[in-house]
């Protein structure tokens, strides 16, 4: 029981300065946005992305876990301590995905893509990626002046496609957080990206 305590040292700020950071980085898509956080979460669970789904998940938040996750009990009963969330089998029904290995990403279409009455109740991703650059997507959209610059490392090969294909369901679809260490950066379903040739 004593490593599934160790969750956030002050909870109230520190859910609320980490819900802050993802809300900006929502709000400018492909930004790298600081993310501090003390937590030492059992691997493959980043701090990163422990510390955005203890901000965000409670009992109402069913969450999936992909397959290197999911294979670590540890990993699971932290994130039932921490948040009491259900965590699922299947993706369609989650709220919040967890995916430590971004190279393996499943198909987008796999997650809950909300509804024309409720395009809000789709699936958000929470990625771990080893790193957040300024390569090799151009992104236009909500929150990007001109474009952007922006890149995340591991990712599938024909990630771009997905997204393509993603963005033509909008207003549903799903959106993506990337965490890596340090920082919090994502990709709401508004935003275009195009590829270098």
């Amino acid at each position: 029981m004593t490593d599934l305590a160790l969750g956030f040292a002050d909870p109230v700020r520190e859910a609320q300065a980490t819900f802050k950071a993802v809300m900006w980085a929502i709000s400018r898509p492909g930004n790298r946005m600081p993310l501090a956080t003390g937590l030492k979460p059992p691997a493959p669970l980043t701090p990163e992305m422990a510390a955005c789904v203890l901000a965000v998940a409670d009992y109402e938040t069913p969450l999936w876990l992909d397959a290197k996750l999911a294979a670590r009990a540890e990993v699971l009963d932290f994130l039932r301590f921490h948040t009491g969330a259900p965590i699922l089998a299947e993706p369609g029904e989650a709220r919040l995905a967890l995916i430590s290995d971004p190279a393996a990403l499943p198909p987008l279409t796999d997650f809950a893509q909300g509804t024309p009455e409720y395009p809000d109740r789709s699936t958000t991703l929470i990625l771990a990626v080893d790193d957040l650059t300024d390569a090799p997507f151009t992104l236009e959209g909500p929150g990007i002046k001109h474009t952007r610059r922006f890149g995340a490392a591991p990712l599938p090969a024909d990630f771009a496609a997905r997204w393509a294909d993603n963005r033509l369901l909008f207003p549903l679809g799903v959106d993506l957080i990337f965490t890596t260490s340090g920082l919090v950066s994502a990709l709401p379903r508004s935003t275009r990206i195009t590829a270098e040739a």
